[in-house]
């Protein structure tokens, strides 16, 4: 029962939090909203090490039916059950690990802030939401942790409501994401009418199956599949700030700190990559969309690391960093090279959150001055953030031997000889780099 209880801790931190705001102190909300957190990473690290000792490739568990669907197929059951593999394995460990480190710089950072246990909340149901959008083992479930991110961001990004900015970066954030999601919603009305399932792995069997079979594909099957990863493809771009949704990003640094580090690092902008990957089964019987999710992920690459060039705010910066890498996971799944661009995800979580959360303590330390041209001799001032910035920018800059290295030279390696990618996006990545 392990997995199934692992999007309860933070679930019930956030009830706390929320029902008693601000009738708890300081040491009392962060016991809570920290301490949830880490039970979190501490059960993540427990399935994964479970995972790996069984002879199985997979642990899931049924809480509860949900309710049923019914086609022409048949019927089809939806349930709250939970799922974990491989991919779901490294997912959780990035949300509850990276998660726990942001929470606590969180609870610093935040301290004297008035309305910081209701801060805390929302932190917590963001993890929450994004637990169930990594291991639902199913359409439906995925998609109520996916539209619970994108409503965590729109609470987040908005906390400090005085300000008109930080409403309209959140309302910017929220719409553009909705363009995103309808799409997917689409997608998975359109899978269903065409398989009448939506569990993930009968999903991926039963086109399996057909593919296997003597009578192959139909054309309007091959069609469906088409139109079902090109919609699908629409929800991921609008999570993940790829082009052409990527307007809402660099706005969303609106928000303190720790939420450009949630959401940049753990939750929100790693969905899309998750979805591509997870629903791979669906996109490698439609060659033509890999090769829209390559091309998309190398111009978005390019044009998001141009674009930092030209920021002045410290924050825009890593967010606009945070689009060019995101740009080279999806520029792996559409080359095939799928456990490159987990693998990159992955990495990319661990610097990122590092460089936000550095960021972080130097603006803290210059009064809440964002401006890189105001800054200037912190090696000297601030010698530890400096030393640990300095760590994550070259993994950033993939450096030899850093994780950063390894993972886009995976990446890279696979772009050349790929049927859906192939040399121009090879150099796309090398320059991007």
């Amino acid at each position: 029962m392990l997995l199934a209880s692992l999007p309860f801790y933070p679930l019930v931190s956030f009830l706390l939090l929320i029902t008693f705001s601000k009738r708890l102190s300081w040491q009392v909300a962060s016991f809570i909203s920290v301490g949830a957190m880490g039970l979190t990473a501490l059960v993540s690290a427990l399935l994964v090490l479970e995972l790996s000792a069984s002879q199985s490739q997979f642990i899931s568990v049924n809480l509860w039916h949900w309710f049923n669907l019914i086609s022409s197929q048949g019927v089809a059951e939806v349930n709250v059950s939970f799922y974990l593999d491989g991919l779901s394995a490294v997912m959780i460990s990035v949300v509850s690990g990276v998660g726990f480190l942001i929470h606590l710089f969180a609870a610093a950072y935040m301290k004297d802030d008035a309305n910081f246990a209701r801060f805390m909340a929302y932190m917590n149901l963001f993890i929450v939401a994004m637990l169930i959008l990594v291991l639902a083992d199913n359409l439906v479930l995925l998609y109520l942790g996916w539209e619970g991110v994108g409503l965590c961001s729109f609470l987040l990004i908005g906390f400090w409501y005085q300000e008109k900015n930080n409403v309209l970066a959140a309302r910017k954030a929220f719409i553009v994401t909705r363009i995103g999601d309808t799409s997917m919603a689409i997608g998975l009305f359109l899978l269903f009418s065409s398989f009448g399932q939506l569990n993930i792995e009968e999903i991926t069997a039963l086109i399996q199956q057909i593919s296997l079979s003597d009578a192959g594909f139909s054309e309007q099957q091959l069609s469906n599949i088409y139109w079902i990863a090109l919609l699908l493809l629409g929800g991921a771009v609008g999570k993940s700030a790829q082009l052409p949704l990527q307007t809402w990003l660099p706005d969303a640094m609106a928000g303190p700190t720790p939420v450009s580090a949630l959401i940049h690092a753990a939750t929100m902008v790693t969905a899309g990559v998750y979805l591509i990957a997870r629903m791979h089964g669906v996109f490698v019987f439609a060659p033509e969309v890999m090769s829209y999710v390559a091309w998309l992920g190398a111009i978005t690459l390019l044009l998001a690391g141009f674009a930092a060039l030209a920021q002045t705010d410290i924050k825009r910066v890593l967010a606009y960093s945070t689009m060019s890498q995101i740009g080279y996971m999806m520029l792996a799944l559409g080359a095939g090279a799928w456990s490159a661009g987990v693998f990159h995800l992955m990495t990319h979580a661990f610097f990122k959150a590092l460089l936000f959360l550095t960021a972080g303590a130097v603006i803290l330390a210059l009064h809440h001055q964002q401006n890189l041209f105001k800054m200037g001799g912190l090696l000297k001032r601030l010698p530890f953030e400096s030393a640990l910035f300095v760590v994550g920018l070259i993994c950033l800059m993939a450096l030899p031997g850093t994780s950063g290295f390894f993972s886009k030279e995976a990446i890279i390696a696979q772009l050349w000889p790929s049927a859906t990618a192939g040399p121009a996006l090879w150099w796309c990545a090398i320059i991007g780099a």
